[in-house]
């Protein structure tokens, strides 16, 4: 199965420390100042390379070289929150979402563990944390709903959860068309106020409120967010639609991709439903392909600036991916 090109992640930058309260634990206090990496290694052919050592990588940040504090192999485990949207736009195709998922579980490794959510006018834990397959398949063939859709909200449920899995490593899989009701509302609620000549384009995606404080979070607590969108909601397959409708559908899809972005996540484009089996077993090959490493940077100033983040590989040959930095918060 192929890696994707851009496998690779920063899970985690904090701004102090916060506590995490483990499941049958008393808390524990974390040193929020450490950056974790999640980086995928190709050669020159996509191929995943699994078999490299700490000795193997450098970090950069703002290009000065940083000391390498932790270091984890591509066998180390990870915590996923399944997220499934479950609103009225699913409906037609919910056996086929449903079917497609279960591709995601069995690509799992055996200590991965797995919490599933569903979301439509609310959000839903459909299952604990647990490596059980079985228990896992159940809950995703019990979620259903319909109506509205809390996307944003679901995004925050499943971070929250996460920050509890401890030093895991964390990821959600989101299956949407990423358009949030109460995003919309406020897009539209911008829009009215325009003249129709000057509607396309006048949404700034990245100012979304909602959006910025998942963001945040994902920083905080060390998730990162991989986003199948789903072929719904586009005001293109309607026979006449308004300028509006196309940039509040333009904007709700920008943002799906920033946040898989911004948290070094991916974007997964569903064109076709049956496509989504697929894209589920590779979002999960992925994650069984990257190393962690953390680092505590040098530089430890709190100003809210860029920082750039550049890995380097003993073997100038492959190509070592993660994303390109953080801001200092």
């Amino acid at each position: 199965m192929r890696l994707r090109l851009i496998p690779a992640l920063i899970l985690a930058i904090a701004t102090g420390t916060f506590t995490i309260t483990a499941q049958d634990d008393d808390p524990i206090r974390v040193d929020s100042s450490i950056v974790r990496l999640n980086i995928g290694v190709v050669d020159q052919r996509g191929r995943p390379r699994t078999d490299l050592t700490r000795g193997d990588f450098a970090v950069f940040e703002d290009g000065i070289r940083q000391q390498i504090s932790s270091f984890q192999p591509v066998t180390e485990p990870f915590s996923v929150v399944l997220a499934l949207d479950m609103s009225g736009s699913t409906l037609p195709f919910r056996q086929t979402m449903k079917q497609a998922a279960t591709r995601f579980i069995d690509a799992l490794g055996p200590r991965d563990r797995v919490s599933v959510i569903e979301f439509y006018d609310k959000v839903n834990i459909r299952t604990e944390f647990t490596s059980d397959a079985g228990k896992i398949l159940f809950a995703i063939n019990a979620s259903n709903g319909r109506g509205k859709t809390q996307f944003y909200k679901a995004l925050d449920m499943a971070i929250e959860r996460l920050e509890k899995e401890r030093n895991r490593r964390k990821a959600v899989i989101v299956l949407s068309d990423g358009i949030d009701t109460a995003a919309q509302d406020e897009d539209r609620e911008r829009l009215l106020k325009l003249p129709e000549s000057a509607v396309p384009n006048a949404i700034r995606p990245d100012e979304l409120d909602l959006m910025n404080r998942i963001l945040r979070k994902s920083d905080n607590y060390g998730v990162t967010i991989y986003a199948l969108a789903l072929p719904t909601g586009d005001p293109a397959k309607l026979a006449d639609p308004t300028p509006r409708q196309i940039e509040m559908y333009r904007a709700a899809r920008e943002r799906l991709r920033i946040v898989a972005e911004r948290t070094g996540g991916t974007l997964n484009t569903i064109n076709r439903l049956e496509e989504m089996g697929r894209l589920y077993a590779e979002v999960a090959a992925d994650l069984r392909t990257l190393y962690t490493i953390d680092y505590q940077p040098s530089n430890d100033r709190k100003d809210g600036k860029w920082r750039t983040i550049r890995i380097e590989t003993a073997d100038p040959a492959l190509i070592a991916r993660t994303r390109t930095g953080y801001f200092a918060r």
